[in-house]
């Protein structure tokens, strides 16, 4: 049997042309789509018709059975077995004749395509080979021209590097050789100031001095910073002698001018002076402008930094050399015609302008230095201090407590408060010599106050007028009853009130919180005291309730004017205490301890040492603590007045039943106690009457009288109900003791023939008072 195709070998063209299509297949992949498009062409032919030839070969059989049939072979009769074999022999044969014949055919057919396909792949092989000796050429005139291409790259970036590096180095010896350029420059006699060259090689110089500076580590670059640095010094010292011959020229040229205006006139106008001191001096000084600019651009450098404060300097003098005689004349005329809180609101609003004026010209020659105020402090300080020096002496002899409240407010809210914050950073250099005469008010008004505390408060003296309570209440009420007002209110206050109230609202708004607290403290202090001693002295005078309303009164009308305040009227005193230090003298003398043993509690250090020891005083406290008890002896003396009487009784029935219950007081007490008590002479019936119609008395008599002398010392009804609010308390709780204790003792007839007010009839009529 033939072999099938299937079974062949491959040949070495093949195998080649199947390496060839991989990796062609590998090295160009195909994409989704023309994978898609091959799929879908290899399903169009799948079911292709067969070849020509085949299709002859197939229909060859059938001619065949025919020709059998026309021969007669299907027609045959086979008579015997024999025939049937040798017909069937001849059949088999025939067939296997066809079938061998159909598949030689086309296996010559299958070997005629292997020979055109090896021929074919030969062909490939050949055109293969030749390929790769292609390749192999290019790779190799590749791989040449890439080694040229990079020494050409190479050599190029050599040369660039080169390049650079002589450029570099031609850069940096550019530097050194400067010197001798700027030496050569500097040192010419044609060149100064006015040379359009200057501040360019000027700033060469700069830039030679800071790359020296940054590159140490050349060789004599310490030597070349050294000269460098020489010529930089000529450079500013020719810069400096420039401004300082300018400004002097420019001064000079306003003094001629202003002589020249005094020549045709007895006296220069104010508008003019200034016309001459300002405008003609930043005209004769304009060239300097851009010489300022340069150095202020530099000022990062302290070279530059120091000429710059140089030049600061220099142009402060030279104003000041200009306005400092008009400035003085004109704050001594000021001095000559006014007072001294028109003085300071003056002498401050001339000293504001004219610092105005000069901040505006300093800022036209030097606008970046402009903002910082402290560099024309050698301008502002002495024409300042010249209004110091003015104000100071009359401050130091000022004692009056309004003008120096004047000045605390002209100072802080005027010119502190308004025009400066209104002139804004150009008036800023006079804020602390302002702050110093504020100070310097506040320290004077700080003693005032002191002195007037102790002089007007503490050792006041008062006069029989001043004492006359309660007709100088009398006399307030019938005249405000006749002007329909209250505006002699304060007539009838005690006078060291008055001052102490007067003194403390003018001084809360003018001095600092913690000088206030002090002086607040120390006037409510002696200003209670010294209503304290009044009201002793009105006790002695008028009568002990006359005493004790005046100090409620005036106490009242304290507390209600320093509640506004918000301060603490706490003030902790601290004191040095040597109390200790006899003991331990007496112990080193005893030679108990040694003076010198440092390691004891007891050495001389600690000996020697004080203990300080604090004393806290609320004055608020104390006021509020001699109120009360000014309030419970009034209440307590008005309670006994009215129910004394009953009051008396009462304790002394209350003591007799204490002392038969403790058993100590022998035979005749107990024959007395052994009695009732309506049998005892204190007690009978009608003595018990009478006093009930001695405290019935009092309260229509004299309730009424106390009522009146609080009505006309307290004119606050709230107040004069508060105070008397215990006070009915207290009569109506010693009725009702009396009734209970007459209830069990008394019949009912003897109570009735006391006559005792029931208990709200009583409370009636003490709210009738009302």
């Amino acid at each position: 049997m033939a072999t099938t195709p299937a079974t062949l070998p491959k040949s070495g063209a093949v195998s080649k042309g199947y390496n060839f299509a991989y990796a062609w297949e590998k090295n160009a992949p195909l994409t989704e789509q023309q994978n898609a498009a091959i799929s879908a062409l290899s399903h169009a032919v799948a079911e292709r018709p067969f070849p020509a030839n085949l299709e002859d070969g197939c229909t060859a059989m059938p001619e065949k059975e025919s020709a059998l049939e026309e021969a007669g072979a299907m027609d045959a009769v086979l008579v015997n077995t024999h025939q049937f074999y040798k017909w069937f022999a001849e059949l088999e044969s025939a067939m296997k004749s066809e079938t061998e014949e159909k598949y030689r055919l086309y296996e010559s057919t299958l070997e005629e395509r292997v020979k055109t396909c090896d021929g074919i792949l030969q062909q490939v092989d050949d055109t293969l080979n030749l390929f790769e000796e292609l390749q192999s050429l290019h790779s190799s005139v590749a791989i040449k021209t890439k080694t040229l291409h990079d020494a050409c790259d190479q050599l190029l970036v050599e040369k660039q590097r080169l390049i650079e590096f002589a450029e570099a180095l031609r850069s940096r010896l550019n530097y050194f050789d400067e010197l001798e350029n700027a030496s050569t420059s500097f040192y010419s006699q044609t060149m100064n100031i006015g040379n359009e060259q200057f501040l360019p090689l000027l700033k060469r110089l700069d830039d030679c001095i800071s790359y020296v500076e940054n590159n140490p580590q050349y060789a004599e670059s310490a030597v070349y910073l050294v000269k460098f640095r020489q010529l930089q010094s000529r450079a500013l010292g020719m810069i400096r002698s420039h401004v300082l011959s300018t400004l002097k020229a420019a001064s000079s040229q306003v003094q001629a001018a202003i002589r020249g205006s005094d020549s045709g006139k007895n006296a220069v106008t104010e508008g003019v002076e200034a016309s001459l001191i300002y405008v003609r001096f930043k005209a004769a000084a304009g060239e300097l402008k851009p010489i300022f600019a340069e150095i202020e651009s530099r000022s990062s450098k302290k070279e530059y930094a120091q000429i710059l404060s140089e030049c600061h300097s220099l142009f402060c003098e030279q104003r000041l050399y200009l306005i400092r005689g008009m400035v003085q004349q004109r704050i001594s005329e000021f001095a000559k015609k006014e007072a001294l809180p028109s003085l300071t609101r003056s002498g401050c609003a001339y000293l504001m302008e004219a610092c105005q004026f000069e901040h505006q010209l300093f800022a036209h020659f030097f606008p970046a230095s402009a903002p910082d105020v402290s560099s024309m402090a050698p301008l502002m300080d002495p024409l300042c201090s010249h209004l110091y020096d003015t104000l100071r002496p009359r401050l130091i002899y000022e004692g009056n407590i309004d003008s120096l409240c004047e000045l605390v407010d002209i100072l802080k809210v005027e010119v502190l408060g308004e025009q400066l914050s209104r002139r804004g950073e150009s008036v800023a250099g006079l804020r602390p010599i302002l702050q110093r005469i504020l100070a310097d008010v506040h320290e004077r008004l700080a003693f005032c106050a002191r002195t007037h505390i102790r002089e007007e408060i503490a050792n006041f003296r008062p006069s029989d007028e001043d004492l006359d309570y309660p007709g100088k209440l009398e006399r307030s009420a019938t005249s405000s009853a006749n002007v329909n007002d209250n505006s002699d209110i304060y007539a009838a206050w005690y006078r060291p009130l008055e001052k102490t109230v007067s003194c403390l609202s003018r001084l809360y708004h003018c001095l600092e919180s913690s000088v206030f607290t002090g002086l607040a403290q120390e006037a409510v202090e002696v200003c209670s005291t010294s209503l304290q001693n009044a009201s002793k002295v009105i006790t002695k005078r008028a009568t002990p309730m006359d005493g004790q309303l005046f100090l409620i009164k005036h106490l009242l009308i304290l507390r209600e004017q320093i509640a506004p305040f918000d301060i603490e009227f706490s003030v902790t005193h601290k004191e040095l205490d040597f109390s200790h230090l006899l003991d331990h003298l007496r112990r080193i003398l005893r030679g108990q301890v040694s003076l010198f043993d440092w390691s004891r509690s007891t050495s001389l250090a600690r000996t020697f040492s004080p203990r300080v020891l604090e004393n806290q005083i609320d004055a608020r406290k104390e006021l509020e603590k001699s109120l009360k008890s000014t309030c419970e002896e009034f209440i307590m003396s008005i309670t006994k007045l009215v129910v004394d009487p009953m009051l008396s009784f009462v304790t002394k029935v209350t003591a007799v039943k204490v002392a038969l219950s403790s058993g100590s007081q022998g035979q005749k007490l107990d024959s007395v106690l052994a009695k009732p008590l309506k049998t005892q002479a204190f007690a009978s019936p009608d003595k018990v009457a009478e006093l009930v119609q001695k405290v019935g008395t009092s309260i229509q008599q004299d309730l009424p009288k106390v009522m009146t002398k609080m009505t006309l010392y307290l004119q606050n009804p709230s107040t004069r109900l508060i105070l008397f609010k215990p006070i009915k308390t207290n009569i109506v709780e010693a009725h009702i003791q009396l009734q209970s204790l007459l209830k069990s003792e008394y019949s009912a007839d003897e109570i009735q023939s006391i006559g005792m007010l029931s208990i709200s009839d009583l409370q009636s009529q003490l709210d009738g008072l009302l």
